[in-house]
């Protein structure tokens, strides 16, 4: 044999040997035990990796909840997809008592549709919100309003969002929402949050982010928050629940009873629930008071 050929051919085989014998060394120094709980548990969840939890997929979150459990403590984990359902599954699993949340659902912090706040300047553009965002006030001047270009429909992976063409909003479809916060991080005016169903279903929220004073805010859109103060006055009287930060009325959730009072003395139409006031009563209905 060529003596060429035969050190290359020696030459390789040590230096695939050496190769395995440092890959067999580091594959037994570095191994790792994989628990057989944590598939257990990833078994349990939704297996949708949307990352609501706080964790990346939900194997990360599976890992994370049998280190918790090790330490002896799992509060504080919850799966929105899942809800109380999948966290008592795995609660009882390993060993412990679930604590029962209430359900949440995303939340449009918006009611200008173009029926409110008519169309007054013409974007051309890329139609994306986050782009439109930085170089365009909004279709009626409001610098907090909703762009309507759906980048919240298109970061929703569950088709719990839709463009309504009547108002150009977004409205959001709660029977589909599981809460995973992709819309949320999606808008990029903050118009999306997460908030508690309520009981029975039953939750108020003010629909304006327009930190601008009253008289300028009205002018672009009818259904603005001028912060009036008369929602805070009538709930001083019941729940001390809403007060007024940056020109806009905030609502406390923890402190909010849902009795709806603020809706019907908001004067424009900003307070919204997704329940009627007087429904039990037979009378009309609030305005603005049915689901987004």
């Amino acid at each position: 044999m060529n003596p060429v050929v035969l050190i290359s051919v020696l030459a390789l085989g040590i230096t695939a040997a050496v190769a395995g014998i440092a890959l067999y060394v580091i594959s037994r120094t570095f191994h790792v035990v994989e628990d057989a709980r944590v598939d257990e548990i990833e078994n349990l969840l939704p297996g949708i990796n949307c990352g609501a939890c706080g964790y990346p997929g939900c194997r990360g979150c599976a890992e994370a909840i049998i280190t918790a459990a090790d330490d002896g403590d799992i509060t504080g984990f919850f799966c929105p997809p899942g809800g109380n359902e999948v966290m008592g599954k795995i609660a009882r699993k390993l060993g412990y008592q679930a604590q029962r949340q209430m359900p949440t659902t995303a939340v449009l912090l918006c009611n200008g549709g173009m029926d409110k706040a008519p169309v007054k300047y013409r974007y051309r553009g890329p139609e994306k919100c986050f782009i439109s965002h930085e170089l365009f006030l909004g279709p009626a001047g409001c610098a907090y309003g909703c762009l309507g270009y759906g980048d919240c429909v298109q970061a929703c992976d569950f088709d719990a969002i839709k463009i309504d063409p009547k108002t150009g909003l977004p409205v959001i479809l709660e029977d589909h929402c599981v809460s995973c916060g992709a819309c949320v991080k999606a808008c990029p005016r903050n118009l999306i949050v997460i908030l508690p169903r309520g009981g029975q279903n039953q939750r108020v929220w003010v629909a304006c982010q327009n930190r601008e004073k009253g008289a300028i805010a009205i002018k672009n859109c009818k259904a603005a928050c001028i912060a009036c103060n008369k929602c805070v006055k009538i709930c001083d009287q019941i729940a001390q629940a809403v007060s007024i930060q940056n020109n806009v009325a905030v609502i406390d959730q923890e402190r909010c009873t849902r009795c709806g009072t603020c809706v019907g003395e908001c004067p424009t139409g900003a307070i919204l629930a997704n329940f009627s006031l007087f429904e039990e009563l037979g009378e009309p209905a609030l305005k603005d008071g049915g689901k987004q």
